[in-house]
């Protein structure tokens, strides 16, 4: 039986989480549908430009993504810090780019004077809207339902168009981040739709290469930065650097390929010494995140501690973390 998304979960345990939509109809989210003839490929730009709208109003930040046929995966942060310091104003101002609002939150940005009972309302109205600006189910589902509905207008048909519940993974520690960020990004060469990661279409990586091939020190402003190896005053970002993840991907994207017999370098990329992640087990991993792994996903003790924090009787996936990522 699903578990409620509250007993999913925890920022206390981890901001990191890694979720998946999936299409419930036949007719394709993205690509060529073969028996209609007809091609739905600009339904991933749609995917990908709502995505960096968001970016810039929740405070939760996108880590990695990549768009298929059927589905799409997305990495996310959440920085509840960040949405904190945020002033009524900001909360109200962002808020609004999303929704209507109120009209009593209008006539405070608009500077105009209220009732000591007006203003309650509108501290009651931020409270909530920052709550929301950091919840995870909130950020899918401005996505998912602003695709939905043009989906549905372009098919000219009502009804779902996304599975009932997005799948969500917590991502417990620098290990099972790093495998969930390889295993998102390298989704079209395990599908046979791209041969290395800079030809990946819609996807995190493609992007990183662009800029880092472009020269420019700047990473993509929508996508949460790599700041490096962990260390005392960390800038906020993912934490490795982001040549150690690029040679990660394209290693990793080179051992999927059967058939390409001798082209896997004789060296390990630094980034798996670092984390001592078991090479043996890094493959399988990176093919097979989440059929894997259910809910949580870290080092046993990781997951023990998170278990203990969301109420849990049971400690799920115990036998698969020992074995891949303690």
């Amino acid at each position: 039986m699903p578990k409620p998304r509250k007993t999913l979960v925890s920022l206390e345990a981890t901001p990191y989480y890694h979720c998946v939509s999936r299409c419930v109809r036949r007719a394709f989210l993205c690509g060529d549908d073969a028996p209609s003839g007809k091609s739905y490929e600009h339904r991933r730009q749609w995917i990908q430009d709502r995505m960096q709208t968001l970016a810039a109003v929740f405070a939760v930040d996108l880590c990695a993504f990549a768009v298929m046929s059927n589905h799409y995966h997305v990495v996310l942060h959440v920085d509840r810090h960040e949405a904190e310091g945020w002033s009524d104003t900001e909360v109200i101002r962002r808020w609004q780019e999303l929704f209507v609002g109120h009209p009593m939150a209008q006539r405070h940005l608009a500077g105009e004077p209220l009732l000591e009972v007006e203003r309650k309302l509108v501290a009651e109205l931020v409270a909530l809207w920052r709550a929301r600006l950091t919840d995870i189910s909130w950020y899918m589902r401005c996505l998912n339902e602003t695709i939905a509905r043009q989906a549905n207008e372009e098919d000219q048909c009502s009804g779902r168009f996304w599975e009932g519940r997005f799948k969500s993974q917590a991502l417990l520690d620098e290990k099972a981040l790093a495998a969930c960020l390889a295993y998102v990004d390298l989704n079209p060469i395990r599908a046979g739709l791209a041969e290395t990661p800079e030809t990946s279409d819609y996807t995190s990586i493609q992007e990183r290469i662009k800029a880092a091939l472009a020269g420019n020190a700047a990473q993509p402003p929508h996508l949460l930065p790599f700041a490096g190896n962990p260390r005392e005053e960390m800038p906020k970002g993912i934490p490795f650097r982001l040549e150690d993840y690029l040679e990660l991907v394209d290693w990793t994207g080179r051992i999927l390929r059967d058939d390409k017999r001798g082209a896997i370098p004789a060296h390990l990329p630094p980034i798996l010494e670092r984390l001592h992640i078991d090479s043996r087990y890094w493959r399988h991993m990176t093919k097979n995140f989440e059929s894997r792994f259910k809910g949580l996903v870290g080092a046993a003790y990781k997951l023990k501690a998170a278990c203990t924090c969301l109420g849990y009787r049971r400690t799920p996936n115990l036998a698969a973390c020992r074995e891949l990522l303690t």
